[in-house]
């Protein structure tokens, strides 16, 4: 799929798009796994759920984030790792989890430091406020630090896992 939208940019930008290939693919994992939270938390908040909505957003996350760690394992890094697989994935969510406070970091800025809510500011402002920087400022900080976090501690070397399955010598018989 990567390969036939990266054939069909026109060059000069193709080539910027191949280089920057690994993060394409993350920021592709990203918008896939904020559908499926969003769609998990409305699902889940307007059924079984509907009396309980943090209880439905935790759930939401949990399901995003496993499904994040598995795309970006198998796809956006694939030829990354470098340490073992229980360790690899307590790191991820670990990073996950920071990740969480660096995307609201913005948003309690604006309630809570400049006080950009009712009743200091009229209704439409405070909505504003909240788009911008839980939706925005939040979103591009966060995916920054897990970005940087994840090629760093997560899947810290390159080149360590091969693209396509190796095939096995056969064994020598013994004697």
């Amino acid at each position: 799929m990567v390969e036939t939208v990266l054939a069909a940019i026109p060059q000069p930008y193709r080539s910027v798009a191949i280089k920057h290939r690994e993060l394409l693919k993350f920021a592709m994992v990203g918008g896939t796994t904020w559908v499926i939270d969003t769609t998990v938390f409305l699902v889940l908040k307007a059924t079984v759920l509907e009396a309980k909505p943090l209880t439905a957003k935790i759930i939401a996350v949990l399901v995003a984030t496993i499904v994040s760690y598995v795309l970006n394992r198998e796809w956006s890094f694939r030829t990354r790792g470098g340490r073992e697989r229980h360790h690899e994935a307590a790191l991820f969510f670990l990073v996950s989890g920071i990740g969480v406070a660096v995307y609201t970091a913005p948003l309690a800025v604006s309630r809570y430091v400049f006080d950009l809510q009712v009743p200091g500011v009229s209704l439409l402002t405070q909505e504003i406020a909240d788009f911008v920087s839980g939706q925005i400022l939040g979103v591009l900080a966060g995916m920054a630090f897990r970005w940087w976090a994840f090629r760093r501690f997560v899947f810290p070397d390159e080149g360590v896992r091969r693209r396509t399955p190796a095939v096995a010598e056969p064994a020598e018989p013994r004697p």
